[in-house]
């Protein structure tokens, strides 16, 4: 008796049995693959933010950068994304074994295997992106993290508001600072700063800092400028980055998808380009053609 195979579902012949089965992803390539994209990545994103590439960061220095320099990291978030994944792709598709029936879509599988390589390296530097998020905002024994409810982009003009020539040792300011935190974060909304806000913060300043009523006054409206702006730049570099990481991680599936059918073609046997067998002395006696079956 004969088993026939399911309609509509491409199979694989077993050479041993005769039988015949759905294919599946090779999971040892998919793996290879996803863990050297994400290495790749890991070493092209570090290298990019050595070169000040970086998008995201609470220091002054940071926001005083232009918007040119963010759309700059955003295309090389881009091009890393290509570059590792493409590799990853490429990796994936070249090392999978042949199936042993040779069918029309060999190319359509190999682009699925590097689709595969790209998800899972997605979801690994996602974790460890997380692990790495976490680490760096765990507080140590020795530092003071500013209070939960301050959002770190404000830090520097909390700083600024409160800061007072001569004060007392051991002053807690966290619960002042939270308070003023929330009050600055209304800068950059349709109305601005409410008087009575603004009143209460003149108030604060005199009563923490020492400063004059006209100082402090002052003092608090170049705090309100100051952080209405960091607030704008700091929501247009979160679109920057939100929309250059949605394009890196498409362009990298594409990437993923072409690196493997090129990997697949040369693992058929199709001659490899010139320039990649003269970088490789493992490519320099090969010859191009296809392959006896196994």
């Amino acid at each position: 008796m004969t088993i026939e195979p399911l309609s509509g579902i491409e199979t694989e012949t077993l050479p041993a049995t005769g039988l015949t089965r759905p294919w599946g992803l090779q999971w040892t390539s998919v793996i290879v693959g996803a863990f050297v994209a994400t290495a790749l990545s890991l070493i092209l994103i570090s290298f990019g933010t050595a070169l000040g590439l970086g998008m995201a960061s609470a220091a002054p220095t940071w926001r005083d950068a232009s918007v040119a320099l963010w759309l700059l990291s955003g295309v090389y978030l881009i091009f890393q994304s290509l570059i590792s994944f493409g590799c990853g792709g490429y990796l994936a598709g070249r090392v999978r074994p042949p199936y042993a029936s040779a069918t029309d879509d060999i190319e359509t599988r190999d682009g699925l295997h590097g689709v595969a390589a790209w998800a899972l390296g997605v979801l690994i530097g996602a974790v460890l992106t997380a692990l790495i998020a976490g680490a760096a905002n765990r507080p140590s024994a020795t530092t003071q993290p500013p209070s939960a409810t301050e959002p770190s982009v404000l830090s520097y003009e909390l700083d600024h508001l409160f800061r007072a020539p001569r004060r007392p040792p051991n002053v807690d300011l966290t619960s002042e600072r939270a308070e003023a935190a929330r009050i600055l974060a209304t800068a950059s909304s349709h109305n601005g700063v409410l008087p009575e806000d603004r009143a209460y913060l003149v108030q604060q300043v005199t009563a923490l800092t020492g400063l004059a009523a006209p100082d402090a006054e002052r003092r608090v409206d170049t705090t309100l400028a100051n952080a209405k702006s960091a607030i704008s730049r700091a929501r247009a570099a979160s679109i920057i980055i939100a929309f250059s990481t949605a394009a890196a991680l498409l362009f990298g599936a594409v990437a993923a998808w072409a690196g493997a059918e090129a990997g697949g073609r040369h693992r058929d046997g199709e001659p490899i380009a010139e320039w990649m067998a003269h970088s490789n002395r493992w490519h320099k006696s090969r010859v191009g053609g296809p392959r006896p079956p196994p």
